[in-house]
């Protein structure tokens, strides 16, 4: 099971625990896996949203990538876990939230992840439904029966349409940046300069928002690297991967944005193939946007598989998943995004833009908390056999957890600015949403100081399910027998 030639095609583990023997991959595929999962169409739609709503091509550029740097950081943080701990991300904020406790993240988390995949598929719908000459929902419902098998495989597979959608989207990328510069006069973009503080930070915040999303599911594409693998070098590969697509994808679609002259929104993924012309490459670039999807809605279709059985588990007691289980996990999430792509796929641009900015109130405070928890004060000494046990060491609530996570969420209302709601002081700072700055730096200080002064036994190392033999010590403190 330790090579790659031996390890099963559908993987059979889920949310528990992968065993050394079992841990096979490199870091290439870490890189890979993000570089692919960020070279695609809805990466395109969020780097134009910037200049859609007001921003100029100079300032959107940094402004996206200052907040790639900030989230791909964040998101990387959260990757380099994986390997450690050999489990599913948020089955360790069991740690900082209670075994029961940890639900209260996980179904927010479950509901971005639907969002996700409901944009998504509204793309890839309209990338198929021009490919096939058939309409838009049935291009939707094509896409959403790839997904369902792909997801249904794991991943091994997951990894492996990873690989070849980066080479695709590579490919893609550069021909359309090719064609872009040769209709176009960059240069005249470039030097078209009205800075704003409003749209500035909108470009940081749409870029920090689209990486802090990864976090919650990094570390599920990370936990079969064998556990000696450098956290350090976890932290790049999987950083750099997505920063660096993520970078690409947006900046094509800031210049596509700009040079459309408001032919862009309602019309995405025809316009972006337009670039290209017709005929069979025009057939090749709607392929190529189609593929670029598969990636990333199997990791939020894998995510939110992986987000539900962690619910039931921790109300069960036990983290095994059976096959059937997650055929029928399976289908239900990606039969719920795909109705709801289905009813909103006339109006996607403005619902994603007030989508993924909203998000942020709700991941940036599990973030800081986990982060926090992780690296400065468990720091990674976790008793990975208690996180099944209501019963154990981290008990069924942590309210310690629970209560700066709401503290967390509530702080930045004020700060909020989105279609769903506006929070008062977002007029007085020039219509600026400053809350995601907020929801990460505020519960992270607040929870290291609580946690410094009332946290619970923290184990001398990481206790592992082979290494259940643990015993307490005199200290109180679990020390491995």
């Amino acid at each position: 099971m330790a090579a790659n030639d031996t390890t099963p095609l559908i993987e059979r583990r889920s949310i528990d625990y992968i065993p050394e023997a079992e841990r096979h991959g490199r870091l290439l595929s870490q890189f890979t896996l993000w570089m692919g999962a960020n070279l695609q169409i809805t990466a395109i739609v969020t780097g134009a949203l910037a200049v859609v709503l007001g921003g100029d091509v100079f300032w959107s550029l940094i402004g996206l990538l200052i907040g790639q740097l900030i989230g791909g950081g964040v998101m990387a943080l959260h990757a380099a876990q994986g390997p450690k701990l050999g489990l599913p991300q948020m089955i360790s904020s069991r740690v900082q939230f209670g075994v029961y406790g940890a639900a209260i993240p996980i179904v927010l988390v479950c509901l971005m992840y639907l969002g996700f995949t409901a944009t998504g598929t509204v793309l890839s719908g309209q990338a198929l439904g021009q490919l096939f000459g058939v309409s838009d929902s049935v291009g939707i419902l094509i896409f959403a029966s790839v997904i369902v098998l792909v997801t249904v495989l794991g991943y091994r597979v997951i990894h492996f349409i990873g690989r070849v959608a980066s080479v695709i989207g590579v490919i893609a990328f550069v021909y359309l940046f090719s064609r872009l510069i040769g209709q176009t006069d960059v240069g005249a973009l470039l030097q078209i300069r009205h800075f704003s503080w409003s749209s500035f930070l909108l470009a940081v915040s749409l870029a920090a928002s689209w990486q802090i999303a990864f976090g919650p599911y990094v570390a599920d594409y990370s936990r079969y690297l064998p556990s000696k693998t450098s956290s350090v070098k976890t932290f790049f590969a999987a950083g750099a991967g997505s920063v660096i697509g993520a970078q690409v994808a947006m900046t094509l679609g800031v210049f596509a944005a700009a040079m459309s002259n408001g032919q862009f929104a309602g019309h995405e993924v025809a316009y972006i193939v337009g670039l290209s012309g017709t005929g069979a490459t025009a057939a090749l670039l709607y392929f190529s946007i189609a593929f670029g999807k598969v990636t990333i809605s199997t990791l939020n279709s894998y995510g939110s598989f992986m987000c539900i059985a962690t619910i039931i588990s921790g109300f069960r007691g036990r983290l095994e998943v059976t096959r059937l289980q997650r055929l029928v996990f399976v289908l239900v999430i990606v039969g719920t995004a795909t109705l709801i792509a289905l009813l909103g796929q006339h109006s996607f641009l403005g619902a994603f833009k007030s989508f993924i900015l909203f998000l942020l109130a709700f991941f940036t405070p599990w973030s800081a908390i986990n982060l926090v928890d992780y690296y400065c004060i468990t720091r990674e000494r976790y008793d990975v056999p208690a996180l099944a046990d209501p019963n154990g060491r981290y008990g069924r609530w942590n309210l310690l957890g629970i209560s700066v996570y709401v503290f967390g969420v509530l702080v930045q209302l004020p700060f909020i600015s989105t279609k769903f709601y506006t929070g008062p002081l977002v007029a007085a700072l020039g219509d600026v949403d400053i809350s995601w700055i907020i929801g990460l730096v505020l519960p992270a200080a607040l929870y290291y100081v609580c946690a410094k002064k009332w946290y619970g036994t923290v184990p001398d190392q990481l206790i592992l399910p082979i290494e259940q033999g643990a015993i307490p010590t005199t200290n109180g403190l679990a020390a491995q027998a």
